[in-house]
């Protein structure tokens, strides 16, 4: 029995149907990815199934009693409450009950608290709460708060856009859903957060249907691929690249099928059009299906084009870039950037990967000179002209008309020498003409991202600053402005959390280590991972040589066991196993990006005890092997 299904769908933004009586099922256990291009109707397809959002015409069904929870976007949030009252907000007639009982319980914790007093309400709130059977609901609201990271008390209003995510997720976990709808859940997330919600969602047994332009994320959580393709869904079970492969058969089956009914249509019209004597003994029946024939074209909804991306790289700069020698930043008493050196040529194309609140545009405004740095130096190249792309949009000017972001107060670009209309050239960036003039209000969150880029690549410029340029645009957008940075001749900075896109694109990588420590590595994303795992292996082996006792005579291997090294053996899973979930307990914390930013000295504390923790861990494994070999020696 399926958990949810649409059945005959319909649903039309002006003249364009979104969905085209389309149907879905989603089943226990699956993880289903559905894909397709910006504003095809994924968000609202999304909220649609989660009864959220309308459909002109369909129906959609749960199963009866369906634990489900709905992730938008943009979450909306109430700035002026604390994380815990956000969570149970949307528990109902208890969430006010709740909200107290957790007031109640942390006043306890207080030194002049009075404690009969706030027992008294406790005791008061419990029954009211188990009357209601929402007992479970308030320990159901600490978990899932405990789980994403977050201070129970801290102010929604202060939160960074990264904890905003995780408190909607965080949220949406509270109900202990057995479905959960999320669109876009790696947006505002860095490395640490993507992979922490990774093995979140792989470890849940929830059933998922998920909305990403990440094609990592994509790659890891996804049993079946639904693909949204002008009103039409399409389902691909398997892997991301199997539906690549499957879809680009079906495009050319399309395509030639397409191609030999316009032939037949072409053949039709020209035997219509002849003279007198043809018209006389044409039959009705033909006559009948050609306009059959007519009305059938008229309704088929080609596919849109891809886009057409190209840049101008301007005048070369100089063969030096940047180069920067001992540089040391920091505010107030938080050092950002300490004793970093770097040198940057032309042609470079550099990913900057950290937590959020690391200092990566710091970094950047001193590589590129526009921020001194506190000592050290920092010497630029000649000829630089860089071109910004605003992760945040805050540059474009919601009423402004399209046209008028790309060329203010002319008709025409120039692209690499040549002259372009506005109009076409918005075109190339898959805008409709009769979009030109419309404001940028009516964008979508994709659409945005691609006029940021149309703009972006109207400008010469021979250094590209892309802060996070792959938020909300589609995958076969992504894939092409790949192709088009890997060819670009110019110098680029890329600020990105999506794997996939900085191990395509760049070409070294400078990441943050902690502290104000940076550290540059040769290649991509995947190839920083695989440096940091040998370092790890290499600085285990170490602490493994340097613990090892001094050359001896050895005991026997057949010597054996005496009753304390028998008892010994019997508590050493045990003790490892603690050990093992200690571990797990602070990695889990030290990937927090926002535990680096806020409390350094406690990730500072943590990272000593892990390195405590493998040492203790390393030593445990060689005694326990060793008293195992002679105990069944």
């Amino acid at each position: 029995m399926p958990l949810i299904s649409l059945s005959q769908a319909c649903l039309a933004f002006g003249h364009v149907p979104l969905l085209d009586r389309a149907d879905f099922q989603l089943d226990a256990g699956e993880r289903v990815a559905l894909i397709g291009r910006n504003g095809s109707g994924k968000s609202s397809l999304l909220a649609a199934l989660a009864g959220s959002g309308h459909l002109d015409d369909g129906v959609v069904w749960h199963q009866p009693g369906l634990r489900l929870a709905y992730v938008p976007q943009e979450p909306e949030l109430d700035g002026d409450q604390n994380v815990f009252e956000a969570v149970v907000a949307g528990m109902g007639a208890a969430t006010r009950l709740i909200a107290e009982w957790h007031t109640v319980s942390h006043r306890l914790a207080e030194p002049d608290a009075d404690h009969d007093t706030l027992l008294e309400q406790l005791n008061r709130l419990q029954h009211e709460l188990e009357a209601l059977g929402a007992w479970s609901a308030a320990s159901q609201a600490e978990r899932a708060i405990e789980r994403v990271g977050l201070d129970a008390d801290a102010r929604v209003g202060t939160l960074s856009g990264g904890q905003k995510k995780r408190l909607a997720l965080a949220r949406a976990l509270a109900s202990e859903p057995q479905v959960l709808l999320l669109d876009e859940p790696t947006n505002h997330l860095d490395l640490g957060a993507i992979e922490w919600l990774e093995e979140l969602l792989l470890g849940s047994g929830m059933s998922l249907l998920f909305v990403t332009h990440d094609r990592r994320f994509l790659d890891r959580l996804a049993t079946r691929i639904v693909e949204l393709d002008r009103g039409i869904l399409s389902s691909f079970p398997g892997s991301f690249a199997t539906y690549q492969a499957r879809k680009a058969e079906m495009l050319r089956d399309e395509a030639l099928q397409n191609a030999r009914f316009d032939k037949f249509l072409a053949q039709e019209e020209v035997w219509i059009r002849k003279g007198v004597e043809a018209r006389r003994t044409r039959n009705e029946g033909r006559v009948l299906r050609l306009e059959a024939l007519r009305r059938e074209r008229a309704a088929r909804r080609e596919r849109l084009g891809s886009a057409r991306l190209a840049l101008d790289a301007g005048e070369k700069s100089g063969q030096l870039v940047a180069e920067l020698a001992n540089v040391n930043k920091a505010f107030d008493d938080k050092t950002v950037v300490r004793d970093f050196s770097v040198r940057i040529m032309r042609g470079d194309r550099i990913g900057l990967i950290g937590p959020n609140g690391a200092g990566k545009t710091t970094l950047l405004r001193l590589i590129l000179g526009e921020l001194a740095p506190d000592s050290g130096t920092v010497r630029l190249g000649t000829r630089l002209q860089a071109a910004y792309f605003d992760q945040f949009r805050a540059t474009l000017d919601p009423e402004a008309t399209l046209s008028d972001v790309i060329s203010p107060g002319s008709d025409y670009v120039e692209i690499n020498g040549e002259r372009k209309h506005v109009i076409g050239y918005l075109g190339d960036f898959l805008f409709a003409p009769a979009r030109a003039r419309s404001p940028v209000k009516s964008l979508s969150g994709g659409e945005r991202n691609r006029l940021l880029l149309a703009r972006l690549f109207a400008r010469p410029a021979n250094a590209l600053v892309l802060d996070e340029p792959t938020n909300d645009l589609d995958i076969e957008t992504l894939e092409l402005l790949e192709d088009l940075l890997q060819g670009y001749p110019g110098t680029i900075f890329l600020v990105s959390h999506d794997r996939t896109f900085l191990d395509n694109v760049v070409t070294q990588t400078i990441a943050a280590e902690g502290n104000g420590i940076w550290k540059e590595y040769a290649g991509g994303y995947e190839d920083w991972l695989r440096c940091r795992k040998d370092a790890a292996v290499a600085a285990k082996a170490a602490t493994a040589r340097s613990t090892e006792p001094a050359a001896g005579p050895a005991k026997p291997a057949g010597n054996k066991l005496s009753w304390k090294e028998q008892r010994e053996l019997e508590v050493l899973p045990d003790r490892i196993a603690a050990l093992e979930a200690e571990q797990a307990r602070l990695t889990g914390q030290l990937a927090d990006p926002d535990l680096h930013s806020g409390r350094p000295e406690e990730a500072t504390r943590i990272a000593t005890r892990l390195g405590g923790i493998e040492t203790e861990l390393l030593d445990l494994l060689e005694r326990w092997e060793m008293l195992e070999s002679r105990g069944s020696a």
